[in-house]
C-alpha cells in the first residue's frame, strides 16, 4: 500500500475495492428493496402480463390496469396478486443490497486520495459495474418470478401450474433446461444494467447540484421529502430511456414462447406489434417502480445513516 493510500503496484485492483465494503450498505439496500417491492408487487405482476402481451390465445386479455387487477383477483383472490411474490422479494432484496454493496464500495475505491468529486461518467461506469456484478447473482431469481407470474387460471387451453413455488421453479428449470435456463434474459439484463447506472448517476448529481444549490454540504443528509423527489426524477428519467430491454427479457424469460436469442425476440416484436410493442406495461411499470424507487432510497439512506452513525459511536 502506497502512503496516499493506493494498492502497491501488482496488488490486486479487487481486493483494494472490497477494502471498501461495509455492511452497512448491504443491509440498507435489502430493507429498501423488500419493503418496496413486497408492497407494490401487484403492479409488477401486471406490467409483467402487460409486457408479454403478443396475442397468443392461451393469455388472458386485459382492458386496462383496473381490469387486470380484478380480473386476477376474482380468479385468485389475493394469493393471484401474489403470484412470484418469494423470488421478486428475494430477489429485489438481494439486487439492492448487493448494488449499494458494490456501488459504494467501487465509488469509495475511485475516490480514496482525491480531493475532487467524482465525474458524472465515473458514477455511470460504477453503477454499471455493480450492477454486472450483481445480474450475476440474482438473474436466476428474476427468471422464477417471470415463470410463477405467467401461470394463467381460468383462461381457456391454459395449462396446468407447473410450478409450485419459487424453489421448485429453480429446480425445475435447472432439471429441464440446464444453467442456460436459469440464466435466460441475461443478455437484454446486462443492457439494463445501463438503466441503474442512469439512475444512480442522475440520483447522484441531483443530491449533488441540489445541496449546491441551497449552499448546503455536497455530504448532507437530505428530508425524507427531498430524497423521494431526487429519486422519482431520477427513477423516471431511467425508465423512460431503458424500458424496452424489460420487455425484451420478459418475453425471453417467458414458458410459453420460445425465442432463439435477443435479436430473434427484437425482430418479431417489430415485426408484429411495431415500437409500441416495446413499450407495452411502461405504464403500470412507472406507477410501480416511482413510488418502489422513493421507499427503497428512503429506506435506504435512513438505514444507512443509522448505521454507519452507530458505528463512527462505537469507535
Amino acid at each position: 500500500m502506497t502512503s496516499q493510500g493506493q494498492p502497491a503496484p501488482g496488488s490486486s485492483v479487487w481486493t483494494a475495492v472490497f477494502r471498501h465494503v461495509r455492511y452497512e450498505n448491504l443491509v440498507a439496500g435489502v430493507s429498501g428493496g423488500v419493503l418496496s417491492n413486497f408492497a407494490l408487487h401487484p403492479l409488477d405482476l401486471v406490467k409483467i402480463r402487460f409486457a408479454v402481451s403478443d396475442g397468443l390465445e392461451l393469455r388472458p386479455k386485459y382492458k386496462g390496469i383496473l381490469h387486470c387487477l380484478t380480473t386476477i383477483w376474482k380468479l385468485d383472490g389475493l394469493r393471484g396478486l401474489y403470484q412470484g411474490v418469494t423470488p421478486n422479494v428475494w430477489g429485489a432484496g438481494l439486487s439492492w443490497g448487493l448494488y449499494f454493496f458494490f456501488y459504494n464500495a467501487i465509488k469509495s475505491y475511485k475516490t480514496e486520495g482525491r480531493a475532487e468529486r467524482l465525474e458524472a461518467t465515473e458514477y455511470l461506469v460504477s453503477a454499471a459495474q455493480a450492477g454486472a456484478m450483481t445480474l450475476c447473482i440474482t438473474n436466476p431469481f428474476w427468471v422464477a418470478k417471470t415463470r410463477l407470474m405467467l401461470q394463467y387460471d381460468g383462461v381457456l387451453n391454459a395449462p396446468q401450474r407447473q410450478y409450485k413455488g419459487m424453489f421448485d421453479t429453480l429446480w425445475k428449470i435447472y432439471k429441464c433446461e440446464g444453467v442456460r435456463g436459469l440464466y435466460k434474459g441475461f443478455v437484454p439484463g446486462l443492457f439494463g444494467t445501463s438503466h441503474g447506472a442512469l439512475q444512480f448517476m442522475a440520483y447522484e448529481l441531483l443530491k449533488l447540484k441540489y445541496n449546491q444549490h441551497i449552499n448546503r454540504s455536497p455530504e448532507a443528509q437530505l428530508s425524507t421529502v427531498e430524497y423521494i423527489s431526487v429519486a422519482a426524477l431520477s427513477k423516471i428519467f431511467a425508465v423512460a430511456a431503458t424500458y424496452p430491454y424489460q420487455v425484451v427479457r420478459a418475453r425471453l424469460q417467458d414458458q410459453h414462447m420460445s425465442y432463439e436469442g435477443v435479436l430473434d425476440v427484437i425482430t418479431k416484436t417489430w415485426r408484429k406489434e411495431g415500437i409500441g410493442g416495446f413499450y407495452k406495461g411502461i405504464a403500470p411499470n412507472l406507477i410501480r417502480v416511482t413510488p418502489a424507487c422513493c421507499i427503497t432510497f428512503v429506506v435506504y439512506e435512513n438505514v444507512s445513516h443509522f448505521l454507519l452513525n452507530l458505528r463512527e459511536e462505537k469507535k
